[in-house]
């Protein structure tokens, strides 16, 4: 494992941020109602983390040069998924917004780097970029399949990548956990492959529990409810978008048993869930 900058990152406070609307059609499939037709909004769930001597960022969502270019994105991605691409929701301009410095983003921790995950990667240029190493070759080499999630343009500027490799302690029955370097670890990832081969959670202490982000390993909340539930068009994408079915299923499972006997202790939140953000903003 590559390290980091010597930093006290021990969380003083954790924003939560819509860092990218999408509105599909299809609200009924995809957020159990609604018409047929009738878009629905999903939600780019990002996390600002004050630490004492810096700020890290848990995903960007889209960024300003995909506000000003979105034809980066392609045109299937923004045909079916229909970003809204607003200036002001992006990361860069929502932390200005909050009375900090944009270069005081120190690290920036990716769950994947699904173009809807790592599209504001350009606008800080200088932050570390904290990921799983089997992520960042795919992004870097993406098999035929993987072409369309990743987006080139989002690393082109040539981040400062500090890649993790899987191996390390046990969290709450979760294996090969890794602390931010330097964070006391007070912020872990905890891989959670399945939608991509390099996807990870991201665990952040908050007194005596956690808020773990679990990125895009479940797309609707009530998947780690009990008993389950999940609208089927976010079912069917999930089964569409992942690229190892077994291990994408059995993480959520231990996530739902993670709700189920830890909630006091863990509070679980995903990327996409536009009902799991309101309850924070």
């Amino acid at each position: 494992m590559s390290g980091g900058r010597s930093v006290n990152t021990s969380p003083r406070a954790i924003h939560h941020l819509n860092c990218g609307t999408m509105c599909p059609r299809g609200a009924r499939m995809l957020a159990g109602e609604g018409g047929l037709l009738a878009p629905t909004r999903l939600v780019c769930h990002c996390l600002l983390i004050e630490g004492a001597e810096g700020l890290v960022l848990i995903d960007t969502g889209f960024g300003l040069d995909d506000v000003g270019r979105p034809r980066q994105l392609g045109r299937l991605f923004t045909t079916i998924c229909r970003p809204r691409l607003d200036a002001g929701e992006t990361a860069i301009s929502q932390i200005r917004g909050l009375g900090f410095d944009p270069a005081d983003v120190r690290h920036v921790i990716t769950t994947h780097l699904d173009l809807d995950h790592a599209g504001g990667l350009p606008d800080f240029p200088d932050a570390e970029v904290h990921l799983l190493g089997l992520e960042l070759e795919a992004a870097l080499h993406p098999r035929w399949h993987e072409r369309l999630r990743y987006v080139a343009a989002h690393w082109a500027h040539g981040p400062r990548w500090v890649e993790h490799e899987t191996g390390g302690e046990q969290w709450f029955g979760f294996d090969s956990v890794r602390p931010l370097p330097d964070s006391d670890e007070e912020i872990l990832l905890i891989p959670l492959p399945g939608h991509t081969v390099g996807h990870t959670g991201v665990a952040i202490r908050r007194g005596e529990g956690w808020l773990l982000h679990c990125g895009d390993s479940y797309f609707h909340h009530g998947e780690v409810q009990t008993p389950p539930h999940c609208p089927p068009g976010l079912r069917a994408f999930a089964a569409f978008d992942e690229v190892d079915a077994k291990a994408r299923r059995s993480n959520v499972e231990r996530l739902r048993e993670l709700a189920l006997r830890h909630g006091e202790e863990v509070e679980l939140v995903c990327s996409h869930s536009a009902p799991t953000l309101a309850r924070y903003v």
